[in-house]
């Protein structure tokens, strides 16, 4: 399987070229942003077309929640722009485009939300730029839409939010999670997944590798955030173990 990554000195990237980089059935390509500006057209179809992959995994994203409200137009052209160009380039190259998205798509006010549930409105620019994108990777011929959410594998603050629930995970848990789901990628008959864990809150996420960490409230934080905005990960889960137990290709 030949894979394409953009993003691959991001969070998740980096989880995603040690898992796929040391498989053998797996020819991966994670250029830098030198060689592959995912908001240059131009630049993101040659590098498929060169290739010749069998997905294109766009990992590569704006995710600085309360700085896209101050640079509105980097986090429109990386995520929107990027996600066209990434749609773009995988039909030149015959690949399915398989799109890293986010929980934040929803409203986030009742949480358990499942992948036909209509998305939106959304709480913050940020946000609103990942559910452009969605339509903009919908706009490809097979495209699959991964949403999901991850922490740095040490809990990063001191403080963490005791009002704010998630289904988010660490990103050593998530990635092979999100790995499984490439390799498999040709076969996955849904255009859209749910690919995290059990709904917590934020507080509870963190408690679990940063003892000491202070509960907080997430009235205190500079961007308007959701109250619950977990996942309904049944599907997902439902098709990992029938993938783990070879049912399906």
């Amino acid at each position: 399987m030949r894979v394409l990554l953009t993003g691959g000195n991001g969070r998740l990237g980096r989880e995603l070229r040690a898992l796929l980089g040391a498989r053998e059935d797996v020819e991966l390509l994670a250029p830098p942003r030198a060689e592959l500006d995912v908001t240059d057209a131009g630049s993101f179809r040659a590098a498929a077309l060169g290739f010749r992959p069998d997905a294109v995994v766009h990992a590569a994203a704006y995710t600085d929640v309360a700085g896209a409200e101050r640079d509105r137009e980097a986090c429109w052209t990386v995520n929107v722009v990027g996600t066209r160009n990434a749609a773009s380039a995988a039909d030149a190259a015959g690949a399915r485009l398989v799109h890293v998205s986010t929980d934040y798509v929803f409203w986030g006010d009742r949480g358990g939300y499942a992948e036909d549930d209509v998305p939106g409105p959304v709480r913050n620019y940020y946000a609103l730029t990942k559910l452009v994108a969605e339509e903009a990777a919908r706009a490809s011929r097979r495209p699959l839409i991964i949403r999901t959410s991850f922490r740095p594998r040490e809990w990063p603050y001191p403080e963490a939010f005791t009002d704010l629930y998630t289904s988010q995970d660490y990103v050593d848990v998530i990635a092979p999670e999100v790995a499984l789901a490439i390799l498999h990628a040709a076969t996955i008959p849904f255009e859209v997944l749910h690919v995290a864990t059990e709904r917590k809150s934020v507080f509870e996420l963190a408690s679990r590798r940063a003892p000491g960490v202070r509960p907080a409230s997430k009235d205190g934080a500079p961007v308007a955030l959701p109250d619950d905005v977990s996942l309904d990960v049944g599907r997902w889960r439902a098709l990992r173990d029938e993938l783990l137990a070879g049912s399906v290709a």
